[in-house]
C-alpha cells in the first residue's frame, strides 16, 4: 500500500533557528530520506517553496479565480511530503514518526486511494 505523509510546520520556526540548528534539521532530513530509500519504503518526496509562492486555483461557474497564497490561513503550513510504500498503516505511522518535523510540527498520514484501471 502507498501512504502520503504530509509534513506540516510553522514556516516561522525555521527563521527562529540558528544556521547551525537549521543545518542539523536539514541533515536529519537527508538521513531520514536515505534510511527509507535503503529499506525500499521511499516512493517520492519533495520539499515545497514557502506559502508566499503559492497560488490557489478555483473554477466557479466556468470562471477561473486565482488567489495568492495557500488554500487556508493556518498556524502550520504544508512544507513537503513523502510518498511511502508500506505494508500497513501502522508501518507508515512508524516511518512518519521519524520525519524530523514531527518533533515540532505534525505529519498527516493518509492512504493513497487505488483504482482498478
Amino acid at each position: 500500500m502507498q501512504f502520503l505523509c504530509l509534513i506540516y510546520e510553522a514556516e516561522t520556526i525555521m527563521a527562529t533557528h540558528s544556521d547551525e540548528e537549521n543545518g542539523k534539521i536539514f541533515q536529519d532530513y537527508m538521513d531520514f530520506t536515505q534510511g527509507i530509500k535503503d529499506t525500499g519504503d521511499f516512493v517520492a518526496g519533495e520539499a515545497l517553496q514557502p506559502t508566499n509562492t503559492a497560488t490557489t486555483v478555483r473554477v466557479r461557474d466556468g470562471k477561473t479565480l486565482l488567489t495568492d497564497g495557500p488554500f487556508a490561513e493556518t498556524k502550520e503550513q504544508l512544507g513537503g511530503f513523502y510518498l511511502l510504500e508500506c505494508d500497513t498503516l501502522d508501518d507508515a505511522i512508524e516511518k512518519a514518526k521519524g520525519i524530523p518535523s514531527a518533533a515540532f510540527g505534525c505529519i498527516e498520514v493518509r492512504p493513497i486511494m487505488m483504482f482498478d484501471n
